[in-house]
């Protein structure tokens, strides 16, 4: 039976962070991918905040557009616009991304196995399926298979609290448009938005997420845009951590442990730092001969203190948010188009880190109006916390 220090299953961003991580401190390292092709079926935005873009470690070939603000629509004539006047976001071809993180792992010294899906955990061995099923023996296994992975399911354990379903289309305009502004639509999508982000000036890449009524949310969306559907996916996006995020010789990284940002659905600035984080968990484990639980537990330590209590707000602030009428929501949006409160969310904002943004504008006289709103969103657990 083949055996390797490091199993990693998951092809992703945050499995091919782990690996090369693995591989660059000497662990030999394998990836199994359930899939042909790396970076394919791609199910994600594609919009990654520059600090999400820089821990990737890859070159500006994925890049497609870049964004400078957002505009933030109410269905009933209020709305927030921010340009930055300078990148705050990047527009990535997700299939080129993965495709060139997998290449460093690679580089790295890991193995890569396409169309090999784990089947189940046995002990310190996974088995696999596709058509060369195999048992394959690890030191530590590290599972970035996804927010439905079979590992979590394999070895029993508990999962994340919420799971959003989304649908996205790219769409082929029948005429230019700006390309430096997301739009946001939060009354599309009650249970968390809808969002419409600029490819290029002729393909916007629309769609929204929640936990019912998708597919009719989303093709009543999809008729605010004349143009022809190129591309079309669906997928799911956990909102919530897991209760625990290693044992039995096991790291969950990315999605698969829940670490989505529950204010964006943003899993790579996480996933990554937090497959990275496994994988050095990992050769400190192998290289001190202690693969307990208790050895284990220090991954989710290092994951915690480093954005732990960011994922742990913004889930409570995002189902919170759902109890805030569309009515609500417009006298929050004409609020945020003070002039103040713009330049504020233009020097501060941060889409990985959004807490201290919101310490700040809370403290600002434009929004007092609105602070019982606030309030009930949970806000006032941030400025205490500031």
């Amino acid at each position: 039976m083949e055996r390797y220090d490091c199993v990693v299953v998951g092809a992703g961003p945050v499995g091919a962070a782990a690996a090369e991580r693995a591989a660059s401190l000497g662990l030999s390292t394998l990836v199994l991918e359930e899939h042909g092709t790396i970076g394919h079926p791609v199910q994600c935005a594609g919009l990654l905040s520059v600090a999400a873009f820089a821990e990737c470690l890859v070159s500006d070939r994925p890049v497609r557009n870049r964004v400078q603000g957002a505009r933030i629509v109410s269905d009933m004539g209020g709305e927030l616009v921010f340009d930055a006047g300078h990148t705050k976001a990047l527009v990535v071809d997700r299939g080129e991304l993965d495709r060139e993180m997998a290449r460093a792992a690679a580089y790295a010294g890991a193995d890569f196995r396409l169309k090999s899906p784990v089947r189940r955990v046995e002990g310190d061995r996974v088995v696999t399926g596709g058509p060369s099923p195999a048992e394959i023996g690890f030191g530590i296994l590290i599972a970035a298979d996804g927010p439905r992975g079979t590992i979590a399911r394999s070895l029993g354990m508990e999962r994340a609290p919420t799971y959003l379903g989304g649908v996205q289309a790219d769409i082929l305009l029948s005429e230019t448009v700006k390309t430096g502004l997301v739009e946001i639509f939060p009354n599309a999508a009650p249970e968390f938005f809808a969002w419409s982000i600029p490819v290029s000036d002729r393909i916007v890449r629309i769609g929204l997420c929640g936990e019912t009524g998708v597919q009719e949310l989303f093709q009543a969306f999809r008729a605010r845009w004349q143009g022809s559907v190129v591309h079309q996916v669906s997928g799911t996006i956990p909102l919530g951590t897991i209760p625990r995020s290693y044992g039995r010789r096991t790291l969950f990284a990315g999605d698969a442990a829940g670490l989505a940002k529950p204010t964006s659905g943003g899993g790579i600035y996480t996933g990554v730092r937090s497959g990275r984080y496994a994988a050095e968990t990992a050769a400190a484990c192998l290289e001190a001969g202690d693969l307990s639980d208790e050895a284990l537990a220090a991954y989710e330590t290092r994951w915690k203190a480093d954005f732990g209590r960011e994922l742990s707000l913004g889930y409570r602030l995002q189902m919170a948010r759902r109890r805030v009428t569309p009515e609500e929501i417009d006298r929050l949006l004409r609020a945020f188009g003070n002039p103040r409160v713009i330049q504020a969310i233009i020097e501060h904002g941060d889409m990985d880190r959004p807490s201290t943004l919101l310490a700040r504008l809370c403290r600002l006289p434009a929004l007092w109006p609105v602070l019982p709103i606030l309030m009930r969103l949970g806000i006032a657990e941030i400025v205490g916390r500031d």
